[in-house]
């Protein structure tokens, strides 16, 4: 079955900076477009990058561009968030998902065209 472990989130200082990573399994990884969503509590699920199968495009949500970078290794079917600058507010649960049918040549910021989720690695920031 398909399987999405995500791992490296945990407790930083503010300005500081963390590396996620989203290992994947049972999925044609190099022609799905991935994605790092995240939640807080009380709050739904927000966008925060995405990746193009090919690598080719990113997309990014406003509060982050600049600051954090999302890349791929379609050789060992894994996502990364890098995150710099952090901030008390990008406290939150992260999140990768995988698009298994992506059209068009940017990748989606809509949860649901994503079709699998990890579950999910916490990051606190702070300040």
């Amino acid at each position: 079955q398909v399987q999405l472990v995500e791992s490296g989130g945990g407790l930083v200082q503010a300005g500081g900076s963390l590396r996620l990573s989203c290992a994947t399994s049972g999925l044609t990884f190099s022609l799905s477009d991935m994605g790092w969503f995240r939640q807080t509590p009380g709050k739904e699920r927000e966008f925060v990058a995405a990746i193009t199968w090919s690598s080719e495009r990113t997309l990014y949500e406003d509060s982050v561009k600049g600051r954090f970078t999302i890349s791929r290794d379609n050789a060992k079917n894994t996502v990364a968030l890098e995150m710099n600058s952090l901030k008390p507010e990008d406290t939150a649960v992260y999140y990768c998902a995988a698009d298994r049918s992506p059209v068009g040549y940017i990748p989606n910021k809509r949860e649901y065209e994503y079709d699998w989720w990890g579950q999910g690695t916490q990051v606190t920031v702070s300040s």
